[in-house]
This record gives structure tokens, C-alpha cells and sequence, in this order.
């Protein structure tokens, strides 16, 4: 039988996962569902707080319209990750850290209106990246061929909400403006990325590097 893919596209991530991280994260497969399922919650919750915070932040319409669509996107994912984790004998951690997510909201310039707002998006956006990066070595790599599937089932969503957080950064500045910090918030998830810690999660990093 021939593995999943996901069609391929070029990802701007500076740190590219090794297909050794698949073998370690599958090592303990419900404990990483259980991190993906406390992620797909917390993006949705972002997508809601954008909504909350800068109710009007581009073109009111549009702003609520599409972070609405993202944060629906996002609960049906947790649907469906907590169903796969709940038929394979788990069940959702009460507590939940992201090591990695928290290092880069770390670099959001809080209180500088615009520039907070831009931040935001592009933390987002990065979060996005990574996350569907290692949703198609997942598919590419795990022998598990449910997981496989159903991380290749998800690939292409994270992938338009990538574009999306970035489509709305654009529409809030003009393209100097965020390809400028884009790059710096680049370099700087790179280097939080290689510095994660191994483990069955998500976000985590390899074992010996």
C-alpha cells in the first residue's frame, strides 16, 4: 500500500523537521493527539480573540467573516482529532503547555496598536506553517496508516490558514511593512523551533540534535 501525501508546497520555514521526529512522536500516539487536539482549541480560540479584540481591524466584514470561517475550521478539526483519540482509548489532558506557541507570542510588540495587531497575525500564520509542515511528514512517514490519513486529511486547511493570516497582515500594512518582520519572525521561530525539547507533541523537537 502506498503512503498518503499531501500535495507539496513550498513552506518559508528556515528550520525544516527531520523525518526522525515522526518515529519519536509516534512513540506515545494518543499523547500527541491529545497535544493536537489542545491545539486545534487554542487556534480556534485565537481566531475568536482577533475577532474580539479588533472587531473592525481591516474591512469589518471581511475581518469577522474570515477569522469566523478559521475558527469553525479549527473546531471541527478538534471534533475530529478528539474522536480519533477517544477510539484509540484517550482522552483530552485537563492541562495543557506549549512551549514553542508561548516563545513566539513572546515576540509581539503588546500595546503598540497596529504593530501588536500585525504581530499577532503573523505568529499565527507561522504557527499555521509549522503545524502543516509536520501534518505532511506525518502523512509521508507514519506507518500508523489511520494517522497517516487522517494528518493528510488536515495538511491542506492549515495550509489555507497559513495564507490567510498572511492575506489579512497584508490587508492591515502595506507589503514592506510585514514581508520586513515576516522575515525577522522567520529567523526567530527557526531558532525556537531547534530548541525544543523532545516529545510527543506537536511542536516538539528532535531527540539528539
Amino acid at each position: 500500500m502506498n503512503a498518503p501525501t499531501a500535495s507539496h508546497e513550498a513552506l518559508p520555514l528556515r528550520y525544516h523537521t527531520p523525518e526522525q521526529w515522526v518515529n519519536e512522536v509516534l512513540t506515545e500516539p494518543r499523547a500527541l493527539l491529545g497535544d493536537h487536539a489542545h491545539l486545534e482549541r487554542k487556534a480556534a480560540s485565537n481566531a475568536l480573540e482577533l475577532v474580539n479584540r479588533w472587531p473592525g481591524a481591516v474591512c469589518p466584514d471581511a475581518w469577522v467573516s474570515i477569522l469566523a470561517a478559521v475558527a469553525r475550521d479549527e473546531s471541527v478539526h478538534l471534533h475530529a482529532v478528539s474522536r480519533l483519540l477517544a477510539s484509540r482509548g484517550g482522552t483530552l489532558p485537563r492541562v495543557h503547555r506549549n512551549v514553542y506557541a508561548s516563545a513566539l507570542h513572546g515576540l509581539v510588540r503588546r500595546g503598540e496598536g497596529a504593530r501588536e495587531l500585525l504581530d499577532r497575525l503573523l505568529v499565527s500564520a507561522l504557527i499555521e506553517a509549522r503545524s502543516c509542515e509536520r501534518f505532511e511528514l506525518l502523512a509521508r512517514c507514519a506507518e500508523d496508516r489511520e494517522l497517516a490519513e487522517f494528518f493528510l486529511s488536515l495538511h491542506g486547511s492549515e495550509l489555507s490558514h497559513y495564507k490567510v493570516f498572511l492575506h489579512l497582515a497584508g490587508m492591515l500594512v502595506d507589503d514592506g511593512q510585514w514581508q520586513a518582520r515576516w522575515s525577522e519572525m522567520l529567523d526567530a521561530e527557526a531558532a525556537i523551533m531547534a530548541a525544543q525539547a523532545p516529545g510527543p507533541r506537536m511542536h516538539s523537537g528532535v531527540g539528539g540534535e
